[in-house]
């Protein structure tokens, strides 16, 4: 369809607003690591933040082993346990697949800094709950778990990748054609057999997909590495950016901008490498004949594989929430008796302004990001999909963009850009900044859930009403509009949900009186604040996550009616 006279405007007015938001603050991070200024200074052109940094700070290359060697750890530990948990719940007989399916799920969507505090909590070497617990076996003196430490890292960092790993991976296990398993076994294979000759070189693709992707993830990763790692003087990409601007006086605002940088373009080039991998080969998994697929049977295996997943649910989820919601009831952390009981915690965090203020800050601009970003990505998607205008694939491309850049590299090139810009679009200092920075974090995954709503919509309709006279923004409200609403609603609140638990962005463009939970959370444990004040937050957060995606579920099942109603 070709563009109508004055929605060419639009289509420019869209691409400027994307590059405006996606664009800038990438450039402002390259132009940053070569200006030998803070923002807003008079400067020059220079390489001496690259010398500094790779040069003289010997200490950066401790931070590469530290980012690459933990990033690969967690990696390697997420997808083999996260195949083996998707493989176990799709394709075996294990006891309650269906509700561990769902339980095995809920770590990723659980903030990380929440869980990271709960293992704080656990696995501190002189007052965890778990060193307690050990101390008191016959022969164990010292405590045994630290978790401020390298092995600490990865052990809290392969819990949420590996229900990341889980949720990728087990749509793969569903699609796959059994027929294939079937012969292997007919020909005497057993099912260990089976698993490694046919079913995983099948799965290649997705678990090469996952694998990139976690890696990626590990090496942008900011929430644990700050609360775990920092304490313990163990800086990788994302801590060391932290800590050069934010962490010293004065900031070094071009070692922080060289190391952004240097991270943006290996997220890059892993991205590129996984495009080109996955678009490289073609594996059939599912054929055109019809297929219901068999589960197999692991027989007394069964329950071992029930149990693993069990361990895993208890690990990632259950221990480190019970200890937050534990410890909000007492007046001193890791002093469980009767006397120290108290509801003082929920007074105290209750009647405090800021973390009040925080969740008012976090409602609006988490809500309100997640709503312009599925407005972008619906008339992006819309015009890359349905009209034919030079340069729409471009505009696909940069909408796509913020997947390959760090938050902490978002952050930063939002501060510097966004505070050199001139009058009213000079964002430093208000809520503005943290606004747009959400809409471009967001705007990729709007991109994923609007793209698939307007790809489902019938051409035709569009058609039938522009033969009845209805110009294109009639038949965008009338049309389009109520069509992709129940999927608008639901990755509305997909959206909100990731956004409110963003730390790694917030805790560069934040000011006083613009703090959001996470940043609030971070900043009261910095500041000793108080486990038990710190775990009351955390579970008033927690709650509304909850409820958040209750709602969500909802919409999707009011998504999943109305299509049946519609093909019935």
């Amino acid at each position: 369809m070709p563009v109508y006279g004055s929605w060419r405007y639009v289509y420019v007015a869209l691409f400027a607003a994307v590059a405006f938001v996606v664009i800038f603050p990438m450039l402002s991070v390259v132009f940053g690591s070569f200006w030998g200024a803070p923002p807003g200074r008079p400067g020059g052109f220079t390489f001496q933040g690259y010398i500094n940094t790779y040069g003289s700070d010997l200490s950066t290359y401790r931070v590469l082993f530290n980012s690459f060697f933990i990033a690969g750890a967690k990696t390697v530990m997420a997808v083999v346990s996260g195949v083996f948990l998707a493989w176990v719940v799709t394709r075996t007989d294990t006891p309650g697949a269906r509700a561990l399916e769902t339980l095995l799920a809920v770590p990723f969507f659980v903030p990380s800094v929440l869980t990271a505090l709960g293992w704080a909590m656990l696995a501190n070497p002189r007052t965890g709950s778990i060193n307690k617990l050990l101390m008191m076996l016959p022969g164990v003196e010292t405590p045994v778990l630290n978790i401020y430490s390298m092995s600490g890292i990865i052990w809290h960092m392969w819990q949420f990748s590996t229900a990341f790993v889980f949720i990728l991976i087990v749509p793969a296990f569903r699609n796959m054609d059994p027929s294939l398993e079937d012969s292997s076994r007919m020909s005497g294979s057993g099912n260990i057999s089976t698993l490694f000759r046919i079913t995983l070189p099948l799965m290649k693709p997705a678990i090469l997909g996952a694998t990139l992707l976690t890696f990626i993830r590990g090496l942008e990763a900011f929430d644990t590495p700050v609360l775990l790692g920092v304490p313990a003087n163990i800086l990788v990409f994302s801590t060391s950016i932290y800590v050069n601007i934010l962490g010293r006086f004065p900031p070094r605002y071009a070692e922080g901008m060289a190391l952004s940088v240097s991270l943006m373009l290996i997220a890059m080039v892993l991205i590129v490498i996984q495009w080109r991998m996955l678009g490289a080969k073609q594996y059939t998994t599912i054929s055109g004949k019809g297929y219901q697929p068999r589960l197999i049977r692991l027989g007394p295996a069964k329950w071992v594989a029930l149990a693993f997943c069990s361990v895993y649910v208890l690990v990632a989820l259950v221990l480190p929430v019970s200890q937050l919601i534990m410890s909000s009831f007492f007046r001193i952390f890791g002093l469980y008796t009767a006397d120290m009981f108290t509801l003082g915690n929920y007074q105290r965090v209750l009647g405090d302004p800021v973390v009040w203020r925080s969740f008012k800050n976090t409602l609006i601009i988490a809500g309100g990001g997640a709503l312009i970003a599925l407005t972008l990505a619906t008339l992006v998607s819309y015009f890359v999909q349905r009209i034919k205008v030079r340069g729409n694939k471009l505009l696909d491309l940069v909408a796509w963009l913020p997947w390959t850049v760090p938050g902490t590299v978002l952050g930063l090139g939002s501060l510097w850009g966004y505070a050199l810009l001139p009058g009213p679009l000079n964002l430093y200092g208000t809520a503005w900044i943290l606004l747009v920075a959400y809409i471009n974090i967001g705007l990729p995954v709007a991109m994923r859930v609007m793209t698939g709503n307007v790809v489902q919509i019938s051409p035709d309709l569009e058609e039938c009403s522009r033969v009845h006279g209805a110009t294109l923004g009639q038949t965008l409200l009338r049309i389009v509009a109520p069509l992709v609403r129940p999927g608008f609603l639901a990755g509305a609140i997909l959206l909100f949900t990731m956004l409110m638990r963003d730390l790694s962005t917030s805790i560069f463009l934040y000011t006083p009186g613009n703090e959001v939970v996470p940043v609030v959370i971070l900043k009261y444990w910095g500041e000793g604040g108080g486990s038990e004040v710190v775990s009351v937050v955390a579970i008033l957060m927690l709650g509304l996550l909850v409820f958040l995606r209750v709602l969500e579920g909802y919409f999707r099942r009011l998504d999943k009616a109305k299509i049946q109603m519609e093909s019935s």
